[in-house]
């Protein structure tokens, strides 16, 4: 079995110590493991892990398992074991532009073109007020959900409440509740804005026109689109309506995975929470977050799914970032009894 972890927050940094206690408990008590275990830990899975699908095609013999043990797993606001069996995948983008040679003084804006009111329009051509994507064909490649995910994805608890009042707001987009918004969570594709810099934004005023505009955005993608057919069709698009100037840069991306709910493997990992945890786990078929699983469930061409440390108030990426100490037992537990199901399940 392998266990794929990225080494980049307290969370995943706990899900690899996780794993470690539960093979120090099984060479304890027993003396040897259940089954073999082979480790990959990157660290660059916020850059997008562009190194990892190499890797993994060259060494395809070296990392050969029967299933993935992922990282990125946890409990629920009812303390309720959630597994994932699947990830977005994310292109990220920057789109630039840019007007004169310098800043120049604001009172010339009936003559100069001002670069972050371009960016403005050409961000607002690809997405309308009721979150539609509109670049043609960003939706062509989107498998629809199976009958099973469906029925999965009704199956997970409502936590509406829970979540905005630990957002502090009081809708969610489009008005989404109850199974319309785990749908749209877990199986939609989306592209935001992560960030917009041009021009004078500190402390005061300052009369300037700014020379470039920078905007920061992520697709979110869900099985079958492909990052790079998603950036040829934003050039195009930007082309289409004019925004040739627009400079658009992107990584490689990474592709979306989605294991099978009728996986051996996740009825392992499911059986095994219901024993640690003592209810009933989660079984959710994708998560709205992404990651490199594509490289292990389509071409190491095994099984994934998660167990971790988390909890819904974890605060990933945070300063104030946490794990809470019953859940990192749990988490450990819960390793141990997948590792003792495998050599009897796989």
């Amino acid at each position: 079995m392998a266990s794929c972890t990225h080494a980049v927050s307290r969370i995943t940094k706990g899900d690899i110590i996780t794993r470690l206690l539960a093979i120090k408990a099984f060479l304890r008590a027993r003396g040897r493991l259940p089954v073999s275990i082979k480790f990959l830990i990157e660290g660059e899975e916020e850059v997008g892990s562009p190194h990892l699908p190499a890797f993994i095609r060259e060494n395809q013999a070296l990392l050969k398992s029967d299933a993935c043990l992922w990282e990125g797993g946890g409990v629920n606001w009812d303390d309720r074991p959630t597994i994932t069996l699947g990830l977005k995948g994310i292109i990220n983008v920057d789109l630039e532009v840019r007007g004169a040679v310098r800043d120049v003084h604001s009172s010339l804006a009936p003559i100069v073109p001002n670069p972050a009111w371009r960016l403005i329009w050409a961000l607002n051509s690809i997405k309308d007020a009721d979150e539609n994507i509109l670049i043609d064909g960003f939706y062509d490649d989107v498998r629809p959900p199976t009958p099973e995910e469906i029925e999965a994805i009704e199956a997970i608890p409502s936590e509406e409440e829970e979540m905005r009042a630990n957002l502090g707001i009081e809708r969610f987009l489009k008005g989404l509740k109850g199974v319309d918004l785990q749908l749209h969570s877990v199986l939609g594709p989306a592209c935001t804005i992560n960030g917009i810099i041009s021009g004078y934004t500190g402390e005061g005023s300052k009369t300037v026109l700014p020379c470039y505009a920078r905007a920061k955005l992520d697709f979110r993608l869900v099985p079958d689109q492909r990052p790079d057919d998603i950036i040829a069709k934003l050039r195009k698009h930007l082309d289409k309506h004019g925004f040739t100037d627009v400079v658009l840069s992107a990584g490689e991306g990474e592709n979306p995975a989605r294991t099978p709910l009728d996986s051996p493997f996740a009825r392992v990992v499911s059986d095994a929470a219901r024993e640690v945890y003592g209810s009933e786990p989660i079984i959710k078929p994708g998560m709205s977050g992404s990651g490199p699983m594509f490289s292990f469930t389509d071409i190491l061409a095994i099984p994934a799914a998660s167990s971790g440390v988390s909890n819904p108030d974890s605060r990933a990426h945070a300063p104030d970032e946490n794990i809470r100490l019953a859940d990192f037992i749990l988490s450990a537990k819960h390793g141990a009894a997948i590792l003792d199901r495998c050599k009897v399940n796989l």
